[in-house]
């Protein structure tokens, strides 16, 4: 028989690992999301500036990348877009990245909402605020989804090939065979 001691300790290093692994998987998210969206931002600086309007798009990317890091993290760990048949990986890969794409929305927009809310806004003028950004709103939902298609993809493809089978595959020389 095992005394309390050995059991908390377990407890704790089982809770560490987890941690530990969460943090991870968080920062692998914030710097790819980072990547993309500092991408993207640069494009509409570049454009904007040729237009002559100046935009630095300077700590938006940091700030977006960590707040939709931490709601992709909420995503999985509710199991969004795992339910169900999808049937092919393709399928599922693309159901997924939709459902993702959904949650990021509504999260995204009770963000707003609370935002408006602290800043002492009406939920009237919230919502119109909401209403002129529309446009805007829905192309960047799509280039979510564009970005969303291959973090997905990579997620869902190394599970279907096995532990470490794509990083291996990655890493390492070729297979020429």
């Amino acid at each position: 028989m095992q005394d309390k001691t050995t059991d908390s300790k377990v407890a704790e290093h089982s809770v560490r690992a987890r941690l530990r692994e969460e943090m991870r998987e968080y920062a692998i998210i914030f710097v790819y999301l980072y990547i993309c969206f500092t991408v993207l931002l640069l494009y509409k600086a570049a454009i904007l500036d040729a237009a002559g309007l100046r935009f630095v798009p300077f700590g938006i990317a940091a700030v977006k990348a960590l707040i939709l890091g931490k709601f992709l993290l909420i995503g999985k760990a509710v199991g969004v877009g795992d339910r169900g048949s999808a049937g092919t990986l393709l399928r599922l890969i693309f159901r997924k990245s939709v459902m993702l794409l959904l949650l990021l929305v509504v999260l995204s927009i009770v963000e707003e909402l609370l935002t408006g809310w602290f800043h002492g806004h009406s939920f009237a003028q919230t919502m119109a605020e909401f209403g002129s950004r529309l446009p805007e709103m829905a192309v960047s939902s799509l280039l979510m989804l564009m970005v969303l298609l291959p973090f997905v993809a990579v997620k869902e493809l190394s599970g279907a090939l096995g532990p470490g089978v794509l990083q291996r595959a990655l890493r390492g020389p070729p297979d020429r065979s």
